[in-house]
Order: structure tokens, then C-alpha cells, then sequence
């Protein structure tokens, strides 16, 4: 459980407007994590709806509200960051840029998210591109899979930095000191899959700090035969909905079973509490949702579909994430390995050349804030 009674801890700012089921359920999920959990939320959006909501829920005085004039759709894509500059979304994550909230949860547009993340927050230095981790429900830990949607094309180097970033996620929540690293692709030997697959698979190899493994299957992913899996985008987000899709289709056809007869559904009875807890384990809404690693500042990508449940887990996982420092030890990680020429542009000399220096850059030249 985090530490959120302590003093001076921010609050997470949610992003009331993103989701299927958005005011509604997101504030009653707020309202869940703080009293539950005691995790502190602001509530970002439109303030008319939010304060209705939260009326029904008695809570105007528990939680804030920051105005955002704007709200992504569900069906808008990432060009929508720069067509909404005051959306809900956009307003938590300057509240994380500038310090009054330590994490930001939505359960909007996934494209939306991360496009809004990395112009407002900006990747961490040296990230080629950030990447979203999913906590697999293998035991006795999660195995992270990454990336889950962010990048539906990718370079062989960035799957190598995939892999640093979610060997970072592993230290800081699992707890585990060397993450095994695992390949996705077709076959356990080295030369299966496509050009991508092999190039990332010398590379990792011999990369410098990564426990690699190898190869892994579509089969193994939930057998916990490695505690960090690496992939392209479109491969892990066909790979996550497909292992979803199938535990909806287990549970469905177990429960179908269990009518059938008298003596099935007593023995559905004599083991409920079994089943209730197996349901648990594989329920998406109760591990909280993706982590986007690789940005100044902690994301967390909540179910599109999120009821009060899955928001408040997003809530409590968001806060756990700021409280362990993630994005400090993802920073750590990341400027060990800076050296190697796989971060892109080289370290700088140890000393200056001879030639003489540039001129200062203009201030009119930086980015906006």
C-alpha cells in the first residue's frame, strides 16, 4: 500500500473526461481510492458534471477539481494533443510537470495519452521512444510485457532500450535485483522471426547491463519464464487483447459448465472461493492498468472500458509507481548505458575541442513550456 498519509505527498491527477464510462465511473473510482486506499486524487475536467458526481457520492469536500476546458474522444488519435491544448488530459500532465500532482491516470484514447505524455512531459534523456508496460498475472511475480501499444514500428535499438525500461520497472515494483529479458517472436532459436526480431536479438545479446535470455513464444507468456518480455507495439497489443479476449472466453464457457447440472454447479459452489480468487488474478481492472515508461513523469494507462474498480487500482498503482521513484530509476538506468551507441548521439569528448566554441544558442530557439 502506498504511503500516502505522509505529509506533503501529491495527489494523482485523473483525468475525469477519458473513458468509456467517463465522468460517472472515473469519479466514482476516485472517490474509492481515497477512501479505501487513501490515495489523494485531483479530479481534472469539466467542473459541472464533476461536481454533480461527486454530490452523489458526498464527496465535494474530499476531492478537488482543476477546470480543463477541453476532453479527448475515444475514438481521437494522438494528432488530437496538438488540436486540444486544454484538454483534461493535457491539464493533468502540466500538473505533473510542474509539481502539484505526482501521476497522472486516464482511461482515454491510448494514442491520445501517450502523445499528450510526450509533449507535455517529454521523453527522459536518451529515450528513443517511450513504451507501455503491462504487468502480466504469471506467478509468484507479474511478468512486464512491453512494448504494449505505443509503437507499432520500431528499430532493433529500440527494443534493446524496451528492455532497459522495463528491467528498470521490474527492480523498482517486483522487487527483483537481475530481470531475466525475454524475445517475443516465433521460435526459441536465434534465427527465427523477421529481420527486426534477429537484429534485436544480437543486440540484446550483447548488450551490456541486460540479463537476455533469449527467445520466448506466444505460449510462454503467462508461465513466467522471464520477467521482462520485449516486443514491437502491434505485436504486444494483438498479444494482450488476444490474452484477454481468451480469459473472458474461459470464464464465460467455465460458467456455462457449472449450470449445466446439479452436481456441477454444487461443485462450482464447494470451489467459489477458488474461482472467485482465479477470476481475480486474471480480472485486467484489478492490476490497474499499462505504465508509460520513459517520460519525466508517471503515466498510467487505465482499460478504456474501467468501472470504479479499475480506476481506483489505477490510482493506487499510479501512486505506488511515484512513490518507489520509477522515472528516477528508469533515469539511473538509462544514463548507465548512455555510452553505448545504441542511446543514439554519442557522449560528449572529455575535452573540448580545439576548434572554437559555438556561439550560445538563441532563447527564441527552445521549445515552448
Amino acid at each position: 500500500m502506498p504511503d500516502t498519509d505522509a505529509p506533503g505527498v501529491p495527489p494523482i491527477a485523473l483525468d475525469a473526461m477519458g473513458g468509456d464510462h467517463a465522468p460517472d465511473e472515473i469519479v466514482a473510482g476516485a472517490v474509492r481510492a481515497v477512501r479505501e486506499h487513501g490515495v489523494p486524487v485531483l479530479l481534472v475536467g469539466a467542473p459541472r458534471p464533476l461536481h454533480e458526481a461527486l454530490a452523489r457520492h458526498d464527496a465535494l469536500t474530499e476531492i478537488p477539481i482543476v477546470r480543463a476546458e477541453e476532453a479527448l474522444a475515444m475514438d481521437e488519435g494522438a494528432l488530437a494533443s496538438l488540436r486540444r491544448p486544454r484538454s483534461s488530459i493535457a491539464v493533468a500532465c502540466h500538473l505533473v510537470r510542474r509539481g502539484d500532482a505526482c501521476a497522472v491516470v486516464s482511461a482515454g484514447s491510448t494514442a491520445g495519452v501517450v502523445a499528450t505524455g510526450k509533449l507535455r512531459l517529454r521523453s527522459q534523456p536518451g529515450v528513443l521512444r517511450p513504451a507501455i508496460a503491462v504487468a502480466l498475472p504469471t506467478r509468484p511475480v507479474p511478468t512486464i510485457l512491453l512494448d504494449a501499444g505505443a509503437n507499432a514500428e520500431v528499430k532493433p535499438e529500440m527494443l534493446v532500450q524496451f528492455a532497459h525500461l522495463g528491467a528498470a520497472y521490474a527492480q523498482a515494483c517486483l522487487d527483483i535485483p537481475d530481470p531475466r529479458i525475454g524475445l517475443l517472436t516465433i521460435g526459441s532459436e536465434p534465427e527465427k522471426g523477421n529481420k527486426l526480431v534477429r537484429r534485436a536479438h544480437e543486440l540484446l545479446a550483447a548488450a551490456p547491463g541486460l540479463n537476455f535470455t533469449g527467445n520466448i513464444e506466444g505460449h510462454d507468456l503467462l508461465t513466467g519464464v522471464a520477467d521482462v518480455i520485449v516486443t514491437d507495439g502491434f505485436t504486444g497489443n494483438v498479444a494482450l487483447k488476444t490474452m484477454e479476449g481468451s480469459v473472458r472466453y474461459a470464464f464465460s464457457e467455465l460458467g456455462a459448465t457449472l449450470r449445466e447440472s446439479h452436481a456441477a454447479r454444487l461443485g462450482g459452489l464447494l470451489q467459489r472461493r477458488r474461482l472467485r480468487g482465479l477470476h481475480r488474478r486474471l480480472d485486467p481492472e484489478v492490476h490497474g492498468g499499462a505504465v508509460l515508461l520513459g517520460l519525466n513523469g508517471t503515466v498510467v494507462i487505465a482499460h478504456g472500458a474501467s468501472r470504479a474498480g479499475g480506476v481506483s487500482a489505477a490510482c493506487v498503482l499510479a501512486a505506488e509507481l511515484a512513490r518507489r521513484g520509477v522515472v528516477a530509476r528508469v533515469g539511473e538506468r538509462l544514463a548507465s548505458s548512455r555510452p553505448h551507441r545504441l542511446w543514439g548521439r554519442p557522449s560528449p569528448p572529455a575535452s573540448p575541442p580545439s576548434s572554437p566554441a559555438a556561439p550560445p544558442p538563441n532563447p527564441g530557439d527552445g521549445h515552448p513550456g
